[in-house]
């Protein structure tokens, strides 16, 4: 990781020269939570100006990260990093908690969240996540491997969004999985067998044969319906 992150920066560099303000590392690489084969490497570029031109220099970049099995960077002026927390602001409160930064300023340090903002967008989040499961999961029911795969696909957009709502909620935050789903369980009063089941599965690797696929997705749909509920009725 630290290699690939090195070079990442370094090819910054040359493209953007002195156009480039920042390279920030945050998500689940910066608070422990990086796994080799299923975690991204989340970064934030910030930029001085971003033209048609910034971005031709940018292709060849973001094409070796793409090709290495990342995410895009997160490309942005610091002008928008600065004006944008109410359109982003789950994933400005996570970088202001924890970030490394790769390269330039920490363009984090100064800014704000404003919690109305952000109660909207964690609820928006999840039900915009619980429709896209159903959609999904309607052409999928009667294949076990895909459905399931589905299940632990989206497992991790579970436990942020749950993250989230426990800090809303005013729980001390939480970074590891397990750790979220222990403590929502606590916030909301109801538990969440279906969630740890997955959690385990996508952990080991392996297809498990004797799951009930969709068992499974039923709780799991319940479980998430009862963490919308939870986040619907916490303070506007």
């Amino acid at each position: 990781m630290e290699q690939v992150l090195s070079q990442l920066v370094e090819r910054l560099k040359a493209a953007f020269s002195d156009r480039l303000v920042a390279a920030v590392l945050y998500g689940s690489a910066v608070i422990g939570d990086w796994n080799e084969t299923s975690s991204d490497l989340n970064v934030l570029c910030v930029l001085d100006r971003l033209t048609p031109e910034e971005i031709a220099q940018s292709e060849p970049v973001f094409r070796w990260w793409r090709e290495r099995g990342y995410a895009p960077p997160l490309l942005l002026t610091a002008e928008e990093v600065s004006t944008s927390t109410d359109c982003f602001p789950m994933e400005f409160h996570d970088m202001k908690e924890h970030r490394r930064v790769l390269y330039g300023t920490d363009v984090i340090a100064g800014i704000t969240v404003d919690n109305s903002f952000y109660r909207a967008q964690v609820e928006h989040e999840l039900r915009a996540k619980q429709i896209r499961l159903r959609q999904k999961a309607a052409e999928l029911l009667r294949n076990h491997d895909r459905l399931m795969k589905l299940l632990t696909d989206s497992i991790s957009t579970f436990c942020v969004l749950g993250r989230h709502a426990l800090i809303l909620s005013g729980y001390p935050p939480q970074w590891k999985k397990k750790d979220i789903v222990a403590a929502l369980e606590n916030a909301v009063g109801n538990s969440f067998p279906a969630v740890n089941e997955i959690l385990s599965i996508r952990a080991s690797g392996k297809k498990d044969s004797t799951t009930a696929a969709l068992a499974l997705f039923g709780g799991y749909l319940s479980e998430t319906e009862a963490l919308v509920r939870f986040v619907d009725g916490l303070q506007r």
